[in-house]
């Protein structure tokens, strides 16, 4: 599978994108709309097209991060019957706050951020398709929802797929995904230079490697583990990297700014927490 991603400044811009994403037979089950907020309903389950809602919020440390499809608390939804109308899950994501999503891979999305969706949404998100889940794009994807951005996204079946996708977004507006990670990064970069300097390095020189172990911090797969967990992984990337740039001082980068990445988390975590 291929992800395909549009970021929208309205929701009317989103819900026409995923409109004519839906008019080119693409199975529900492959297609997404996040959106920022939540839709609140009654207890339980609830008529198709509704949301179901709970009290309790979700983990927002960076160490917790429930399975997925787990249900220990949050906001949650679940349609009645995908027949009827769409899954619908609301979800509090550590670091963002309540985002609503469409469909399965909506909800997969949502657990893999560290969301909760609920025993009755659970098993479906469970038993999703999810092969090709952008895990490495949801920083990219909570940074556009904090902003009150809405965000689309397609699995396409292949590149040929993904390409006529990629154009209809454009048609409608969408920003590309590796636009806003552009955005993203810009917006950090100042503070990030300054941290640098600190260490009487210059990030200008390492900032590849910087930025690749700041992002790598913010990977759905790592982002909640301790760091012993994941320094395996991070060796091995290192390995790799400094095996295609010969004499390039990675290493140090890119754990540095892993570091940061992991700061920078927890602080949105703990920023979330306190609204």
């Amino acid at each position: 599978m291929t992800s395909v991603t549009g970021v929208f400044r309205t929701e009317a811009d989103a819900q026409r994108a995923l409109a004519q994403i839906r008019s080119t037979g693409l199975p529900e089950d492959r297609i997404t709309l996040l959106t920022p907020g939540s839709v609140k309903g009654g207890q339980g389950l609830v008529e198709p097209g509704r949301v179901a809602s709970e009290s309790e919020s979700a983990p927002v440390d960076a160490a917790e991060q429930p399975g997925m499809g787990k249900a220990v608390g949050a906001l949650v939804g679940a349609a009645g019957g995908m027949s009827a109308g769409p899954l619908i899950v609301a979800a509090l994501v550590p670091g963002v706050g309540p985002i609503t999503a469409i469909g399965l891979l909506g909800g997969a999305l949502l657990a893999a951020a560290g969301a909760t969706v609920g025993a009755v949404a659970g098993g479906r998100v469970e038993n999703a398709m999810t092969d090709g889940l952008p895990e490495d794009e949801l920083f990219v994807y909570e940074d556009a929802l904090r902003k009150g951005r809405n965000v689309v996204i397609a699995l396409a079946d292949d590149e040929s797929a993904a390409a006529g996708i990629r154009e209809l977004l454009k048609v409608e507006g969408a920003e590309t995904v590796d636009a806003a990670r552009d955005q993203w990064w810009i917006g950090l970069r100042d503070a990030e230079m300054e941290h640098y300097s600190s260490f009487s390095r210059n990030l200008s020189e390492n900032e590849k490697f910087y930025r690749m172990g700041f992002e790598s911090a913010l990977h759905a797969r790592t982002r909640c583990k301790e760091y012993d967990q994941v320094m395996g992984e991070m060796t091995a990337q290192i390995e790799e990297l400094e095996q295609q740039y010969p004499g390039a001082e990675v290493s140090e980068a890119y754990q540095r700014g892993y570091e940061r990445g992991r700061d920078y988390y927890q602080q949105l975590c703990n920023e979330s927490k306190a609204a």
